[in-house]
């Protein structure tokens, strides 16, 4: 392992955005006098009579949801994009604005009230990647949808109104920034290699043995070496696919087994639920070949220290670049040793 890394600030490359992070490992020592978050102990049970996402329950525009026994969609209630949109552009000098159109859904994980997917077992997980699955196809064969963001955010200091085990997608008529930066990234590197930039990267992460957490046949969970969270993790195929719709049946259990492993050892670090956003970064379905795309899972979990204290994005951060203070090294060493 390089020391200078873990003992001296510096600036680590992001391969799939272009952009930079800042990392000051020295920083990590100091006292904390800052905001601390509170740390819910309640015990939910595995049905909840006013919780609009449970099964059978009535949801705010009074559609009852049906007795569903596994994983769960419907169509947002309160959707941030709208299919039926007017169409409309606004050039007016350096006022710039265009209409944008989509389709966002919700998706129950289970109808236990009480579970996030760090309590589902693998074959549970295993059904949602196949709606996942389903999703990606049905939303990407919409002529009118260029891109299909499937995400999770989990607890409440991530924004979470509703503790019930769900994630969402929002399918969209453009490419969104961070995709767009991936495509970019991805499209000159295959363009000049020949190979997948993710692909190339992750078999020098598996010769290093740093940041690597876990890792099965078919999948590998790192902390990337860029990472700007504290704990932020990556879930990548082995193999170069483009989207999850790609992945064999075996592949796909075995998605699942990273993702069981990956947010329980999450939640055994503070001894919390823990909280995070992950999200599927994976080909636009705008029609082109995309095969330089390589998808994969990020998790972008917010807390630093401890179950009670978050990193904070502001200051430098808002107005410079991402900043630090753990190593990407250190987070993975703290991760790994909790695997079971």
């Amino acid at each position: 392992m390089n020391t200078d890394l873990q003992d001296y600030s510096h600036k680590r490359f992001n391969i799939l955005t272009g952009e930079w992070v800042l990392v000051s490992p020295h920083r990590a020592k100091r006292p904390w006098q800052g905001q601390n978050e509170s740390v819910s102990n309640e015990v939910r049970p595995t049905h909840d009579p006013n919780c609009y996402l449970c099964a059978g329950n009535t949801r705010i525009n009074g559609e009852v949801n049906p007795d569903y026994k596994d994983v769960f969609v419907f169509t947002n209630d309160f959707a941030a994009l709208q299919s039926n949109s007017k169409t409309f552009a606004l050039n007016n000098g350096l006022f710039k604005a265009e209409s944008e159109t989509g389709i966002c859904k919700v998706i129950c994980f289970s109808p236990d009230h009480s579970k996030s997917l760090a309590d589902m077992g693998v074959d549970a997980i295993n059904k949602v990647v196949k709606v996942w699955q389903e999703e990606y196809q049905l939303l990407g064969a919409n002529e009118t949808i260029n891109n299909v963001q499937i995400f999770e955010n989990k607890g409440a200091v991530m924004g979470c109104s509703n503790p019930h085990p769900h994630g969402q997608i929002w399918s969209q008529s453009t490419i969104p920034n961070e995709v767009e930066k991936k495509d970019n990234q991805q499209k000159t590197y295959y363009s000049k290699n020949k190979s997948s930039l993710l692909g190339d990267y992750l078999k020098q992460e598996l010769e290093a043995k740093e940041r690597i957490i876990f890792e099965n046949d078919d999948f590998v969970v790192l902390i990337p070496f860029w990472a700007i969270w504290p704990f932020e993790a990556m879930i990548a195929p082995k193999k170069q696919y483009k989207d999850i719709t790609q992945i064999s049946e075996k592949e796909s259990l075995a998605y699942a087994e990273a993702i069981s492993v990956l947010t329980k050892v999450y939640d055994a670090l503070f001894d919390c639920s823990f909280p995070y956003s992950s999200g599927i970064h994976q080909a636009p379905t705008n029609g082109e070949d995309n095969n330089h795309w390589h998808w994969h899972m990020g998790f972008y979990p917010p807390l630093l220290r401890s179950a009670t204290v978050k990193k904070f994005m502001v200051g430098y951060e808002m107005f410079g670049t991402p900043q630090r203070d753990i190593t990407a090294e250190q987070a993975a060493q703290r991760l790994r040793d909790l695997v079971k």
